[in-house]
């Protein structure tokens, strides 16, 4: 008497085998969010910082990975320098649970664009002859015994 095992063997068909394998590069392709932000300054062609990081001459972008808030440095000769802290904050598809899809499921590019605009103020320099008089009338004032208010 010959005994039969119910074991049950799955074939994979040469039909259904690039099926399942076009699907594994589906999955694993698909889903991908691409976060970039550009800083743009009026005028153009100031020297800009993220986190103490050059990225360029504005207008300048950079690709980023998370959100927060970041550092912007904006330098350019005749202009005061700026420094802004800009929190970006996640958009609803990038919440916890949410990102899992976006990232992984959805088919496709997701792209999460962030523009930084930032106005230069022209530097203004005080002649030396005023600093130098401003500060000899703080030296005699001293010198009178007379203190100084803000």
């Amino acid at each position: 008497m010959q005994r039969h095992s119910d074991h049950r063997t799955f074939f994979v068909t040469p039909t259904i085998l690039p099926l399942m394998l076009l699907c594994m590069v589906w999955i694993a392709g698909s889903g991908c969010v691409r976060r970039r932000m550009t800083v743009r300054t009026s005028p153009p062609g100031a020297t800009v910082s993220i986190d103490n990081q050059l990225i360029g001459t504005s207008p300048a972008a950079t690709d980023f990975i998370y959100y927060g808030t970041r550092e912007v440095r904006i330098e350019r000769e005749g202009y005061r320098t700026e420094v802004v802290l800009k929190k970006m904050k996640p958009p609803w598809y990038q919440l916890p649970v949410l990102d899992f899809v976006s990232e992984t499921l959805w088919p496709g590019e997701i792209r999460d664009e962030r523009i930084i605009d930032i106005e230069l103020v022209p530097q203004v320099i005080e002649p030396s002859e005023d600093v130098l008089n401003r500060a000899e009338a703080l030296r005699n004032q001293s010198r009178g015994g007379m203190v100084p208010s803000g």
